[in-house]
């Protein structure tokens, strides 16, 4: 007798191809979140030079990450109402929008604009990838297919820096400034991406009792976040006890206050149900993604600024010169799905990697305008494996911490938590970073003013034929305080000069960004504090479609067996 091969099933109800085939199309909505992320981190200084607005730079960043963050609340709670594939396909759509927006700036406002657009995809395009995996792969079998997801990150990772470095490198591509390309690429992959989705994800609509959306939700929660992120921005500028930032923070704990009231007055169909804040480990695992998000944000933020700005690494270089934190986070985040999956057991592995994370941005906050390249590459590998083993493990707690039908909702509250905080820290340490920009050039200036080296490289170059050393030298001649200002608008500059004359520059650079990865470190040491009091949860093998439908089944034996006992008992009357 011969037994006929059959396609084996997950504990989740899906065979091992059906679950490839949808992870595809999952893959290509990650690939286009991760791949801007990226691309952009490397290529930001010499858009922010070609728009006169290296000082605005933060605006482009933060516009972005507020559309993102306010809308992937929205995302989770509407795809656990209506289904996930059109919301995902949404996403898909408006990223791509606003990418060809962007290809149109013509100053940093207008890019900052765009990228607030293009965000509004954006916030969609991670956190219903990562639910629609929850809801057909269990948490603790999903370490199986985690291998794939990696590849994903790992490849944008890789690619995206160089990727952007290469064409914002190029003066010209057809025609069009070469940085433009970089969010023109999103163009072709976003629709190879609309046609994939379209094809093959195919999940069960999921029945929902109540259709109340709560627009007013995320309206409150817009006016309580803009203006706290808009002072973050600014303060510096405005002055952090002035008029128009005390605004902000009046508008900004209103808006807050307002949200929390919002939500209670909605109950289940509020955008965040306050009532998962009652499971301990969720809350914890929440403020633990905010701290993370901080840190992390801060840390990979200023990277590709010191690679370039300081060491004079044109964007391509920079790009590869990131390639260890990139391996880092990949051997950390492999690890930890693999030792998850087999022993079922999580909790360590944050652990480690916020422990691994606070050390490699002390180290960073050690290194200075001299340090070798491959002592910064050293660090960078040390912060890499503290994300890889943070990032992974966190979502999956998260998703795991409450019931399957929250599976939406859960996802989207601890992404939104994490963009929160990295949209708070991406301000914050920006602006931490240009309010010692200028005082620290202007001192080490008048600090090299002093020496006779200094002084002969000066006279020099105002007899240059380089006219960028030719207006520095001549300024600093007639005792210009304005140099250091003029570097804030168009950093290229420091690359222009000659070595001896751009020292001062750079050393301004690298005291300011050790300042703000030590603060990024103490961000993080809170993390690892947190961490140590977090409550671990047991793995489910059951993914979020399989769970909901044993409880439809559970409730259907439920109403038979009380349907046949009320006829036994017409029966007996």
């Amino acid at each position: 007798m011969t037994a006929t091969a059959t396609p084996v099933e997950s504990p989740a109800g899906f065979t091992h191809r059906q679950i490839l085939t949808i992870m595809s199309g999952l893959m290509l909505g990650m690939l286009l979140a991760s791949l801007d992320q990226t691309i952009v981190s490397t290529s930001i200084r010499t858009i922010a030079d070609d728009l006169d607005g290296y000082s605005l730079q933060a605006w482009a960043t933060t516009a972005y990450l507020i559309t993102a963050t306010i809308s992937t609340p929205l995302y989770g709670k509407l795809s656990d109402m209506f289904g996930r594939k059109p919301f995902f396909l949404a996403a898909i759509g408006l990223f791509i929008i606003g990418s060809l927006l962007c290809t149109l700036a013509t100053s940093m406002y207008q890019l900052a604009a765009f990228r607030a657009f293009q965000g509004l995809g954006a916030g969609g395009l991670m956190s219903l990838a990562l639910t629609i995996l929850g809801d057909i792969i269990g948490p603790r079998e999903r370490a199986r297919y985690q291998g794939y997801f990696l590849a994903v990150f790992g490849i944008s990772s890789v690619a995206g820096p160089v990727l952007g470095g290469l064409l914002a490198g190029q003066d010209t591509i057809l025609g069009i400034t070469g940085w433009r390309w970089v969010f023109l690429v999103n163009v072709p992959l976003g629709l190879i991406a609309l046609v994939v989705v379209t094809r093959v994800l195919h999940l069960p609509r999921k029945p929902h009792a109540t259709h109340r959306i709560d627009f007013a939700g995320a309206v409150v929660l817009a006016i309580g976040l803009v203006p706290l992120l808009i002072v973050a921005e600014q303060g510096r500028e405005w002055g952090w006890g002035s008029t128009n930032s005390v605004l902000c923070y009046v508008i900004g704990a209103i808006g807050l206050v307002g949200f929390v009231a919002v939500e209670k007055y909605m109950g289940d169909a509020a955008l965040i149900p306050l009532r998962i804040f009652n499971n301990a480990t969720f809350a914890v695992g929440v403020v633990i993604s905010f701290v993370v998000g901080s840190a992390m944000f801060g840390g990979m933020l200023l990277l590709p600024q010191y690679l370039q700005v300081v060491r004079g690494a044109g964007p391509t270089e920079a790009g590869l010169q990131m390639l260890p934190l990139v391996l880092g986070l990949m051997i950390g985040s492999i690890t930890s799905g693999r030792l998850i999956s087999k022993t079922g057991r999580y909790r360590v592995f944050p652990m480690i990697g916020a422990t691994m994370l606070t050390l490699g941005l002390f180290l960073l906050h050690l290194l200075d305008a001299r340090s070798p390249l491959w002592l910064a590459m050293a660090f960078m590998a040390v912060t890499g494996f503290g994300l890889g083993n943070l990032m992974q493990p966190l979502t999956l707690a998260l998703q795991n911490a409450l019931p399957p039908k929250d599976m939406g909702v859960s996802t989207a509250a601890a992404t939104f938590f994490r963009q929160i905080g990295g949209t708070l820290g991406a301000a914050v340490f920006l602006s931490i970073l240009f309010s010692l920009l200028t005082p620290n050039i202007s001192a080490e200036l008048q600090r090299s003013a002093a020496d006779p080296a200094y002084q002969h490289a000066v006279v020099e170059g105002a007899r240059s034929t380089n006219p960028a050393d030719a207006e520095l030298a001549r300024g600093l001649l007639e005792h210009d305080t304005s140099a250091a200002g003029k570097v804030l608008q168009d950093s290229s500059i420091i690359q222009q000069l000659d070595p001896e004359l751009a020292e001062p520059f750079q050393v301004g650079f690298a005291d300011s960004m050790s300042t703000v990865f030590l603060v990024a470190a103490a961000v993080s040491l809170i993390a690892l504090v947190l961490v140590l009091f977090w409550k671990e949860v047991p793995l489910r093998m059951s993914g979020g479609i399989q769970a909901a439908g044993n409880t439809r089944s559970a409730d259907g034996v439920g109403a038979l067996v009380e349907t046949t006992a009320q006829a036994e008992v017409g029966k007996v009357k």
